[in-house]
């Protein structure tokens, strides 16, 4: 097998449906995920709801459900927020 089809190959761990909290269920839905859905899933919500930071766009500005899944913080930078959706999934 060479490198580019190694390299095409997706994570097994990353396809693995997860079932989410009732917090982060709120935003992407109960059913199990994989987690890269939860995060698709995630920035739709942030996108139809408005919530970058116009002045820096890393930053995510959290509503009442994302301050839940966000550990009560107002806002968290868009790096920060894989370690708060993994605490939300089982």
């Amino acid at each position: 097998m060479s490198a580019a089809q190694a390299a095409k190959k997706p994570n097994a761990a990353l396809m693995k449906p997860l079932q989410p909290s009732n917090d982060l269920a709120a935003v992407v839905g109960s059913s199990p995920l994989p987690r890269t859905e939860v995060v698709s899933k995630l920035w739709e919500y942030i996108k139809a709801n408005d919530l970058q930071n116009p002045e820096n766009k890393r930053e995510i500005l959290a509503d009442d459900k994302l301050r839940a899944i966000f550990g009560g913080r107002d806002k968290v930078s868009m790096f920060e927020m894989n370690k708060h959706i993994a605490r939300h999934l089982s």
